[in-house]
């Protein structure tokens, strides 16, 4: 290949000597977490507290640097240190981004592709590689094994949690066709409360507290929007409206809520074993919270035939009870409950389904991600009852788009529609008081 352009040259011949470099620091690093491995007491390893066993692991990795040969610069000694600590305590080269709190999703498409989310906007992390697909396989299963789940060749997906409440998502070969997928979504260590999603602009002071009287009403509440829209925040904020005197029963495949009650029971879905046995589905936790006596019961996320038996709770002296879904508008939720409905039921006719969903959900809410990587609410809807065979909904607030800033910020307002919610009245008769200021707004 022949080059008119000399600086495209170097910049080739300085790629080719970087990725050189790069394979010996790994084949370096790799000779020398074997010569740790051992070297190191695990018996007296295992006496001292997590931070002290990892200062005497980077002493011992210091020693052994110091006696070999090989040329490194100092930032490179650093850095081996610190990856080779990592290796034995933590997860290697994810190590620094789960220990960035700014970074709210890691996804790893391969073992040289990393990116990560902050503030809503995806990035390359290009600092961040792994050996092979053989050292990423070997994180996940080290992340697997933490948890008690499994993943090979027979059952090549999971989705679980870390420690620290993060979900995590892997799917290897054969399913991925270009190595192993890692995907871990974060969750503050302090959860986020209504003031911080006002101030974060997702959505404004009059539509949480419309939100919030809904909740302290017992209106049933179904939380819309796509992946990574916020609705598990969003979630999680607006149940800190509920009484701390009753009991709470939540129901997640991965658990990600941190309610803050102190009468909550959390339950999770298990996968099946080696065999095959012992799939719990949420289907059937549902069934079982309905005989543990809640006041409310909180899915995480509706997304089969556990639907038809949720909306028979919220008609059954369940109400306020709150789940979520993932949907493109208010209407197209809707949609999709209908749709998990059938899947439990097929003989149901879609006008006996309607009339569940109308009798049993009172407010939809639905969040949505913007280009300029902030979650709003977009649309709070009243379900108000059925004209004929359709489901009839009014829009009681919304956000109002109205461009883009020249820093590519959406411009626009969060507005109450001039409709007076029914909730209202049933809030007034249980004894909730409604400031007249909120009274006037909505009849504005």
């Amino acid at each position: 290949m022949f080059l008119k352009n000399p600086d495209q040259h170097k910049e080739i011949e300085k790629k080719i000597q970087k990725d050189h470099r790069q394979k010996e620091l790994h084949e370096f690093k790799s000779k020398l977490h074997q010569e740790v491995i051992s070297k190191v007491e695990v018996e007296t390893l295992i006496k001292f507290d997590n931070d002290t066993a990892r200062r005497e692991i980077a002493k011992l990795v210091w020693e052994i640097i110091s006696q070999n040969s090989f040329p490194l610069t100092t930032p490179e000694k650093n850095q081996i240190v610190e990856e080779i600590v990592d290796e034995t305590f933590g997860l290697g080269p994810l190590e620094p981004l789960l220990q960035d709190r700014t970074i709210d999703d890691i996804m790893v498409n391969n073992f040289n592709t990393v990116y990560v989310e902050r503030k809503g906007k995806i990035y390359p992390a290009t600092h961040v590689t792994f050996k092979d697909n053989t050292h990423l396989r070997h994180i996940i299963n080290r992340i697997v094994a933490r948890i008690g789940r499994r993943i090979d060749e027979s059952s090549p997906m999971v989705d679980a949690r870390l420690p620290d409440g993060s979900r995590v998502n892997a799917i290897i070969p054969p399913l991925a066709l270009n190595g192993p997928v890692l995907c871990i979504r974060r969750f503050k260590e302090v959860p986020l409360t209504a003031d911080d999603l006002v101030n974060l602009g997702t959505i404004s002071k009059e539509m949480l507290f419309l939100i919030q009287i809904a909740i302290r009403a017992r209106m049933n509440i179904l939380i819309s929007g796509g992946t990574g829209s916020g609705k598990t925040t969003l979630l999680n904020v607006i149940s800190a409206s509920i009484p701390a005197s009753e009991r709470i029963i939540t129901i997640e495949d991965a658990a990600e809520l941190q309610l803050q009650q102190p009468h909550v029971i959390s339950l999770e879905t298990r996968p099946s074993n080696a065999e095959g046995r012992g799939l719990v589905t949420q289907r059937e936790l549902v069934m079982n919270s309905l005989r543990m006596r809640p006041d409310r019961i909180i899915l995480g996320e509706v997304r089969g035939a556990e639907a038809l038996d949720m909306l028979q709770a919220m008609n059954t002296g369940h109400d306020g009870s709150i789940t979520t879904v993932h949907a493109n508008s208010p209407r197209d939720a809707i949609s999709r409950v209908e749709t998990m409905v059938l899947m439990s039921n097929a003989n149901m006719s879609q006008i006996v389904i309607n009339r569940q969903i109308a009798s049993a959900l009172n407010l939809v809410i639905y969040i949505r991600r913007y280009s300029d990587g902030v979650r709003r609410v977009e649309s709070i809807s009243e379900i108000v009852g059925m004209e004929g065979t359709i489901i009839s909904m009014q829009e009681i607030a919304m956000f109002v788009q109205k461009g883009l800033s020249s820093e590519g910020e959406c411009l626009g307002n969060f507005e109450l529609n001039a409709v007076k919610p029914k909730f209202l009245e049933r809030a007034k008769v249980l004894g909730i008081v409604v400031p007249k200021a909120m009274n006037e707004l909505v009849n504005a």
